[in-house]
C-alpha cells in the first residue's frame, strides 16, 4: 500500500505550523514523506496521515483470492482502508480509457495523485511473468501529463557534479508549479540546450519530471525578445578555471581536485545510501572543504571536534556529534565505501556483490593490478561472477588506477573497515555462477535464508525461470515456475537437494 496526507489535513497542519512559528510544508507529498522519516512516532498522532492498501505480497496458511480485484474486495471486507476508485476492465484500451477518466477528476480528489497503476488481474500469472530489480512485469504505471507553466529564463548557470560533469541549470522568474515555487530547472546538457534553442531572455515552458524535478520543456518562440542571447558552451570549468573535455554528449571538468567536484563527491560519500553520516550535509561539507582543506574521504575521518567547533553554526556539542557519527561510519563495510566513492558502473547491488565475493579491499586492488598484466583474464574472472563484459572492464580500469588505489589505502590508514560486513562468499562447485529460482514454501528454510545460503556459495537468485536458469528450488504449493522449469528441462531441487548441493 501507500501512505498519503489529505489536502485538508495539510492545510490544518500548516495552520498549526504558522502559529508555532515552524516551517510551512509546500505540498502533501513532501509533508508526508518528511514526517515518516521521524524516529519518534509520538508527534505524528493527530496529523491525519492515511493509507491505501492494495495487495498482499506474501501469505502463508491464508486463503488469499487469486484475482487482484477480488483481493481488493477481500481487504475491504477485513476493514482495511482501500481506494474506492479501483476498477476492473477487460483490456488495454479500456484500461487507458479508465486512466483518462480518472485524470479528469484529479482536481476533485481530497488527495494528490500523479498517475495510476495498471495491473494484470490474475495473480496466478505473476510468477510466470516475473520482473526486474526495478519493477514487476505484471504491472505498469500510467503517469498523468505534468502541469506546465510559462516563465522567463533569466540566466543559465553551470553546476559541476561529483564526476566533473558540467550541467546547465536554468535560473527562472519564480513560478508556482505543482504546488511549489520553482526558480531553477534542469537543462540536462548543452547538446539538449542547443537542440531546444534555449536563449537568455526567452519565455520557456517548465514542468516537473515525475512531479518532482523541474525541467525546461520548450521555448515559446512567439514570445522571444529581439535581444535574446544564445547560451555559450563553457570553455573552462566555472569552479576551478581548469580545462574541460567532451565525452559523448557531456562536458567535463578534467581537474579531479576541482573544489566543486570535491564537495559533491564528499556530500555523496556522506549520504544515507553510502556512509550515512547525516551530520555532514552539504552546508557542513562546504565548510570543511573551504575552511579546513578537506580534499578526500579519508580527510573527513581526520577531523577533530575542536576543528569543527570553530566553524559557523557548529558548537561544541554539534562538533562532538559529528565526530562520533564519523567514528560510527568507519564500520559500515566495504560495500558502502564503494557506493560512497561513486565509481562508474558500481551501484548498490554490484558493490555488495563485489564486497561479498572478494571480501576485502586488498583483494579488489589485487584484481585491479592483475588487469594491468592480464586484462582478458581479469575480465573473465568478473564475467564468471555474472558481470557483463563492458561493466567488468569499466570496474577493472578504475581499480587499476593508482589514484583510486591511493584513496582506498588512505581510508584503510584512518581506520575505515574495508572488508565485507556480511558473509564472505566461499564458492562451492555446482553453485558458484549458477542462477537459482525459488518457488513455493520450503519445509524449514525461509526464502531469504535460502537465498542467503545460495549467494554465500557464489550463486545468484532470480524471480523468473529461463533457459539460463541453473536450478529451480521447489517447495509446497509451487506454481507456474515449477511448470516452466519442467517445460524447459531445468533441474528441479527440493530443500534437501539444495542443502546437499550446498554441502550441508
Amino acid at each position: 500500500g501507500e501512505l498519503y496526507l489529505p489536502m485538508a489535513r495539510l492545510a490544518a497542519l500548516n495552520d498549526r505550523q504558522r502559529v508555532a512559528g515552524e516551517r510551512i510544508f509546500a505540498n502533501e507529498r513532501n509533508a508526508c514523506a518528511g514526517m515518516m522519516k521521524s524516529k519518534d512516532p509520538a508527534p505524528l498522532a493527530g496529523i491525519g496521515i492515511k493509507a491505501f492498501v492494495y495487495q498482499v505480497p506474501w501469505a502463508k496458511g491464508v486463503d488469499v483470492p487469486t484475482s487482484q480485484f477480488a483481493i481488493h474486495t477481500w481487504l475491504h471486507g477485513l476493514g482495511l482502508p482501500v481506494n474506492d476508485r479501483v476498477v476492473r476492465v477487460a483490456d488495454g484500451r479500456a484500461a487507458a480509457a479508465a486512466c483518462l477518466a480518472f485524470g479528469a477528476l484529479r482536481d476533485e480528489l481530497p488527495y494528490g495523485t500523479d498517475g495510476m497503476v495498471i495491473k494484470l488481474d490474475d495473480r496466478r500469472l505473476y510468477d510466470r511473468l516475473g520482473g526486474t530489480g526495478h519493477h514487476p512485469n505484471w504491472g505498469i504505471a500510467y503517469k498523468f501529463p505534468p502541469e506546465r507553466r510559462a516563465t522567463q529564463l533569466l540566466d543559465v548557470i553551470v553546476q559541476v557534479g561529483k564526476s566533473g560533469k558540467l550541467t546547465p541549470v536554468a535560473v527562472l522568474q519564480p513560478v508556482l508549479l505543482a504546488k511549489t515555487t520553482v526558480s531553477r530547472a534542469s537543462l540536462h546538457n548543452f547538446r539538449e540546450l542547443e537542440r531546444k534553442d534555449v536563449r537568455l531572455g526567452d519565455t520557456v515552458l517548465v514542468e516537473k519530471a515525475g512531479e518532482i524535478i523541474p525541467q525546461v520543456v520548450e521555448v515559446v518562440l512567439a514570445k522571444r525578445p529581439a535581444d535574446a542571447r544564445p547560451v555559450p558552451r563553457p570553455t573552462v570549468c566555472p569552479s576551478c578555471g581548469g580545462a574541460v573535455t567532451t565525452a559523448e554528449i557531456f562536458i567535463y571538468c578534467a581537474n579531479p581536485a576541482c573544489p566543486e567536484q570535491v564537495r559533491e563527491r564528499l556530500a555523496h560519500f556522506c549520504s544515507r545510501d553510502a556512509m550515512d553520516v547525516q551530520e555532514f550535509g552539504p552546508a557542513l561539507v562546504d565548510q570543511v572543504v573551504t575552511h579546513l582543506g578537506v580534499a578526500s574521504p579519508a580527510d573527513l575521518f581526520r577531523l577533530t571536534a575542536p576543528q569543527l567547533a570553530g566553524l559557523e553554526r557548529m558548537g561544541d556539542k554539534s562538533a562532538d556529534n559529528a565526530v562520533k557519527a564519523l567514528a560510527r561510519a568507519k564500520g559500515r563495510g566495504l560495500a558502502r565505501v564503494l557506493v560512497g566513492l561513486a565509481l562508474d558502473g558500481i551501484g548498490e547491488k554490484l558493490a555488495e556483490d563485489l564486497a561479498s565475493r572478494h571480501g576485502s579491499v586488498a583483494a579488489l586492488i589485487t584484481l585491479g593490478t592483475r588487469f594491468h598484466g592480464d586484462p582478458d583474464g581479469a575480465i573473465s574472472a568478473l564475467k564468471g561472477e555474472g558481470i557483463g563484459e563492458t561493466t567488468a572492464r569499466t570496474v577493472l580500469e578504475q581499480l587499476a588506477d593508482a589514484r583510486l588505489q591511493h584513496v582506498l589505502n588512505d581510508l584503510v590508514a584512518v581506520g575505515v573497515a574495508m572488508t565485507h560486513t556480511g558473509t564472505v562468499v566461499q564458492a562451492i562447485t555446482g553453485v558458484a555462477g549458477k542462477t537459482f529460482v525459488l518457488t513455493g514454501t520450503l519445509p524449514t528454510l525461509k526464502r531469504h535464508e535460502a537465498e542467503a545460503l545460495i549467494k554465500a556459495a557464489g550463486g545468484s537468485t532470480s524471480g523468473a525461470v529461463s533457459k539460463k536458469t541453473g536450478y529451480v528450488v521447489a517447495g509446497a504449493e509451487a506454481g507456474s515456475k515449477l511448470a516452466k522449469a519442467q517445460e524447459l528441462g531445468v533441474t528441479v531441487l527440493d530443500e534437501a537437494g539444495l542443502l546437499s548441493l550446498l554441502g550441508r
